[in-house]
């Protein structure tokens, strides 16, 4: 135990404050610097993955010991940015392998930033390696990734918190509560999702040369070796089956985990969905630009709509979620909510996101830093080190995050088969159906070996 706690001035005066503490009760009050700050490493030094290390750095006493990239110049320039950062000013040791970078060091928490085809191996190596885990979403690109990553975060012991950061987001937290949880909409009957946001990049630059800084082979890993026609960070390698699920894996997977959470929903009993490249024909993504999916429960439809073209069906709500109960309805996103009562006599209420500028300055000097989703990632490290300190399984824990993945992949197999899935997971198969079953697990390319769920 390291007797986590966080210097209490500093904590106190962030707007997320009052829910920090309102979740970690009387815990939140004794808020004190440890005499031992966690050892922390990062595996994937890009946008994402030093966003979510610096907002760690911001809310705790951490030590950075260790960065990974296969990019040497993305790597180079973490490192500075993070010697800048942290309090003891250090550079952590660099590595181009991060199986290296677990065995050399010994670390309480390692970030995972890294594309979709990663996330796997890396967090069960992690677990592996004695550290707790925070791991982006969506947590796999196949659903058996996702079983073995739960089988080894409960076989190991460890803590594992998925990116899945709407759960943390203050306005949303206030809007489950004062809304959902109070029974404003009554009875909920439908659920629509959608992302209009136009985000596919659909270009066709050259195959070139593998730049020397960058290797390759190793940013590849278990995924297929597409020919090298560019730097794939940032959305390029989004756009590409071979890495990630799309729209669908990268979008959906936040707004259905958050439905899931404020309606307290598990599995779907069923899923359908249908799409395709229906118009921007043109470049090499092969991911769909146009998909829709129905999630289905008892006597409630989940649906989310798609489209990386034309306009959004509301334009105040492109990326966001829908619940429309008997008494009223909820739109909510990253941004804001609106509660729209039936009776012509009730109460309207609008809330916007939080921003911290005042308490965190250092957020306007950072590059393409999200600004709506800083202060609900601090409180989703807050809760994933208050996890840790107790034993206690996140808010976004491994599991859920499993089953908002899933989901989502499931839905991607509902369109390719053309036909209903029904997933059992405790026998892990598509019932009666033998054909979509075989899509639950992808073919590792050699010598990278798929992770077993009874043998991590």
């Amino acid at each position: 135990m390291h007797n986590f706690n966080i210097n209490r001035r500093q904590f106190i005066q962030g707007a997320t404050a009052s829910l920090a503490l309102s979740s970690f009760g009387a815990y939140g009050l004794d808020l004190v610097n440890p005499a031992n700050p966690y050892r922390v490493g990062l595996i994937g030094t890009g946008w994402y993955g030093k966003s979510d290390l610096f907002r760690l750095i911001q809310v705790a006493p951490v030590e950075v010991v260790a960065l990974c990239d296969v990019d040497k110049n993305q790597l180079a320039g973490a490192a500075k940015l993070v010697s800048e950062r942290q309090k003891s000013g250090k550079t952590p040791r660099l590595y181009g392998d991060y199986r290296k970078m677990l065995s050399e060091n010994e670390m309480d928490i390692v970030l995972i930033g890294t594309p979709d085809h990663w996330h796997a191996m890396q967090m069960i190596d992690a677990v592996k390696a004695g550290a707790h885990v925070y791991v982006q979403k969506p947590i796999s690109v196949d659903v058996m990734e996702g079983e073995a990553m739960v089988a080894a975060a409960r076989k190991y012991k460890k803590v594992v918190q998925v990116g899945t950061q709407r759960k943390s987001t203050p306005h949303l937290i206030e809007a489950k509560k004062n809304i959902v949880d109070a029974g404003l909409l009554g009875k909920i009957s439908h659920v629509e999702m959608c992302c209009y946001n136009h985000m596919r990049n659909n270009g066709n630059p050259p195959v070139q040369e593998v730049p020397a800084f960058l290797d390759y082979e190793m940013w590849t890993g278990p995924a297929p070796l597409r020919p090298y026609d560019g730097l794939p960070h940032l959305r390029w390698w989004r756009t590409f089956e071979e890495y990630g699920n799309g729209i669908m894996g990268d979008m959906c997977i936040h707004m259905f985990d958050t439905v899931r959470w404020m309606l307290g929903l598990g599995w779907p009993k069923r899923i359908t969905s249908t799409g395709g490249i229906y118009v921007q024909k043109g470049g090499k993504s092969n991911i769909p630009d146009t998909q829709m999916a129905n999630f289905e429960y008892d006597e409630l439809n989940c649906v989310w709509q798609q489209r990386s073209w034309g306009t959004p069906a509301n334009p105040d709500y492109p990326w966001s979620f829908t619940l429309y109960g008997e008494k009223g309805t909820l739109w909510g996103s990253t941004m804001k909510y609106d509660f729209i009562p039936v009776a012509k006599d009730g109460q309207k209420i609008h809330k916007d996101v939080i921003y911290e500028r005042e308490k965190y300055p250092e957020d306007l000097k950072e590059e393409r830093i999200e600004l709506n989703a800083a202060p609900a990632t601090r409180l989703h490290m807050l809760d994933f080190l208050s996890a840790i300190e107790k034993s206690s399984r996140p808010v976004a824990d491994i599991e859920e995050g499993h089953i908002s993945t899933a989901s989502c992949l499931l839905a991607n197999i509902s369109m390719k088969t053309g036909r209903p899935v029904v997933y059992d997971p405790k026998k892990r198969e598509i019932v009666g159906d033998r054909e979509a079953t075989a899509l639950l697990q992808r073919q590792y390319r050699k010598p990278w070996v798929h992770p077993n769920p009874a043998k991590v």
